[in-house]
């Protein structure tokens, strides 16, 4: 029964370790847990079995860490969970398509000073650099910045 609670500790605290580094990565919390029953598995072996059998049970557990560590790394076990793209797309990045400075248009909601106004038969959200625009007024396009269409009366 001994063998059977220490093999379990050891390989509970192995199977956290190697969670923390695939899974979650970061949060540390799992990983201080596999460490903690790692070691608490160790110190059960010195209370519970002599001492040369507790340190080849020590040295076997470090090297079986570090080996799986190891392979680990060497294998590209890693790799599978790795992110290999990167997102380059945006958010609304054509919005602005077919928009110019100048371009006149009309509101279509109050603009106090965020509001929507009509260009080329289609509805864009603006914002007013000049104050409340009523709705049904002509607004002009002065600046086109950050995926935003500034506009005056």
């Amino acid at each position: 029964m001994t063998w059977f609670i220490l093999i379990s500790l050891l390989l509970i605290g192995l199977i956290l370790i190697l969670a923390e580094i695939i899974f979650v990565p970061g949060t540390t919390v799992v990983g201080l847990i596999g460490l903690i029953v790692t070691i608490a598995g160790i110190y059960y072996a010195f209370i519970s079995l002599e001492y040369t059998t507790a340190w080849t049970v020590l040295a076997m557990t470090a090297l079986v860490n570090l080996g799986a560590l190891v392979y680990g790394f060497r294998s590209g076990v890693w790799s599978r969970f790795a992110l290999k793209e990167a997102v380059t797309s945006t958010t609304f990045g054509d919005r602005l398509t077919g928009l110019a400075v100048g371009m006149e248009g009309k509101a279509i909601s109050d603009i106090k000073p965020i509001g929507k106004a009509d260009f080329l038969d289609k509805a864009y959200e603006v914002k007013s650099n000049s104050g409340f625009i009523p709705v049904g007024t002509k607004v002009i396009i002065t600046k086109l910045e950050n995926n935003t269409i500034i506009v005056k009366s």
